[in-house]
């Protein structure tokens, strides 16, 4: 009796999924269709509209940038890109793709088609940073990103203006195959405007939130007047720890003799200069609060720079370190026992400490146990974080 009472639910069912079934493959044979349209506009003679875009969802838009690109053989990380592409018989990939192979019509697309994407973003992603140099981002347009995505956001304002980035080959690599890149020898932090120095300021307070850390370089304007509290400075690394240091100078308007330093600071849109009334160069002064918290970050820095050597390093301590900051880190070790380095940035970086002793004879084999395992640590994060940026598109 019960079976023959569930005899027509299950009919009810069947019949529900079989019409469900069928729109959803109707659903998927208009995808196709429209898709299928898009591949035959010719991206490289006709102009697009945004108006053309307005209604076209998000992954749609995705793969028309993956149809323009596709049409040259690149070869996308993007999986839905790359699986796309593969299933169209005119794609050829091509592991000898440049981006010059695209013409000025091809980039005027791509330029519409990307601006489509990121309006579309829930959250502002890589590549998204273009379409706001006259529009100011709010902290709950970031959300949370891995801290790789922070530095190429962050940076990605600043490549729009043609900066280069030697001192982070794998930043430099990215922004070169970026379509929209074009390095400049003529850099210029003072080009940019002030929505953008406005937007870079909100990413940096927004990571540092994530990384739930108290303090990032550019914050020490608030300890001029303040003792700083050595528990602030806990999460920051040594490159940060440095740059915290120096600014309580750069602040008064020191000239570096450091090359790294000056060319930092000189990008930040509060440093001056300090001159005399005859030109040249004033070396200022620190007030009593600023030379106390100089000292208090130089305790913390001289600390853990001993602890490099005596204390193992856990990924936890490690977690939400940029990857340049982690590759200086492990450099730090071999550097404390004499290594020379070939990147000339890193070599000069390490130059301009007192304590680096350059000794030809060097090897990994003079590395403490401590130290060993240490260096092994900071490369299983780097090659992790590697994966992470190369994983990327923008």
């Amino acid at each position: 009796m019960m079976s023959q009472m569930l005899r027509p639910v299950w009919r009810k069912i069947l019949l529900a999924c079989v019409i469900a079934g069928a729109f959803l493959s109707s659903v998927a044979a208009q995808d196709e269709a429209r898709m299928r349209r898009w591949e035959r506009f010719d991206f490289a003679a006709r102009r697009l509209d945004q108006t053309q875009l307005r209604n076209v969802p998000l992954e749609e838009l995705r793969l028309l940038r993956g149809i323009v690109f596709g049409r040259h053989g690149r070869i996308f990380k993007d999986r839905d890109i790359r699986e796309y592409l593969a299933k169209r018989p005119w794609y050829k990939p091509d592991p000898n793709f440049q981006n010059s192979m695209l013409n000025q019509m091809e980039r005027r697309n791509l330029d519409i088609i990307r601006e489509g994407e990121a309006r579309k973003h829930e959250f502002v992603e890589p590549g998204d940073l273009r379409f706001y140099s006259a529009r100011a981002i709010t902290a709950k347009q970031l959300g949370e990103h891995t801290g790789a995505e922070w530095r190429i956001l962050h940076a990605e304002i600043e490549a729009l203006h043609g900066k280069s980035f030697a001192d982070e080959p794998w930043l430099q690599k990215y922004f070169e195959e970026r379509y929209w890149y074009r390095a400049s020898d003529r850099y210029d932090a003072k080009t940019l405007t002030a929505i953008e120095r406005a937007n870079m300021r909100t990413i940096a307070a927004a990571q540092k939130r994530q990384r739930r850390v108290a303090l990032s370089p550019g914050d020490m304007e608030l300890f001029q007047n303040t003792i700083l509290a050595e528990d602030k400075l806990r999460g920051l690394s040594l490159y940060e720890l440095r740059l915290l240091r120096n600014e309580f100078y750069a602040r008064r308007g020191r000239t570096f003799r450091t090359e790294w330093l000056q060319q930092y600071f000189y990008q930040q849109d509060w440093y001056e200069a300090a001159m005399n009334d005859d030109g040249s160069v004033r070396e200022p002064e620190l007030t009593a609060t600023e030379k106390t918290n100089v000292e208090t970050i130089l305790r913390y820095e001289n600390r853990m720079h001993e602890e490099l050597s005596t204390k193992l390093l856990s990924r936890a301590t490690l977690q939400g370190l940029f990857l340049e900051d982690a590759r200086k880190l492990r450099n730090e070790i071999l550097a404390r026992r004499g290594m020379t380095f070939k990147d000339a940035w890193l070599q000069n970086y390490f130059a301009s400490f007192d304590w680096y002793k350059p000794d030809p004879s060097f090897s990994e084999a003079n590395l403490t146990d401590v130290e060993r395992r240490n260096v092994a640590t900071l490369r299983l994060y780097e090659r992790d974080a590697t994966s992470e940026a190369d994983a990327i598109e923008g």
